[in-house]
């Protein structure tokens, strides 16, 4: 109905530009006819409708699992990610001046980004396999924390990254229980 209108609008335009005014008279006319009160009052009808029925959905009390705040666990898994991020960052210029030394901290810290991205996309989309996913987050990140240890004496991007590691785990087990 509405592109119908439209396309007579268009029209229209096109027809007085040709200078064919009795033809657009004649156009208009007929689309005016064709729009009924009936038709009209349906299709606002159908608009109260939809936007009620948002507005209501909207209002809805939506709870899940509220036993305890996945805030805490979605900031806790993206510090970890941002500290461990700079740790490896420190290892790879650690690695370019021939110092190997943190290997094995590197290889943990990849281990624990893969975990902690999934565990915060789990929580933030409620997932119900959250609680079984955060039970192995705490092994990866208690490895990736006594790696990081080793080196936070001398590397402050491995002590960030071993606290960071520590706060996850705290968050982990609320929810583990």
């Amino acid at each position: 109905m509405v592109l119908t209108g439209y396309v007579t609008i268009r029209l229209c335009l096109r027809l007085k530009q040709t200078n064919l005014r009795n033809e657009c008279e004649t156009q208009s006319a007929k689309t005016i006819e064709s729009i009924d009160r009936r038709k009209l009052l349906i299709g606002a009808g159908a608009i109260v409708s939809v936007a009620s029925a948002g507005a209501a959905w909207g209002a809805s009390v939506h709870q899940h699992q509220p036993s305890y705040n996945k805030q805490g666990i979605i900031d806790a898994s993206i510090d970890c990610i941002k500290k461990g991020q700079a740790c490896v960052d420190h290892c790879l210029e650690l690695f370019k001046t021939g110092d190997t030394s943190v290997a094995e901290c590197a290889d943990a810290v990849h281990e624990m980004l893969a975990i902690c991205t999934a565990l915060s996309q789990f929580a933030s989309y409620q997932s119900r396999h959250l609680k079984s996913l955060a039970k192995v987050c705490i092994d990866v990140c208690q490895d990736c924390e006594n790696e990081c240890r080793k080196h936070a004496e001398k590397h402050a991007a491995c002590k960030a990254c071993a606290n960071a590691c520590a706060n996850c785990i705290e968050e982990c087990q609320k929810i583990v229980g």
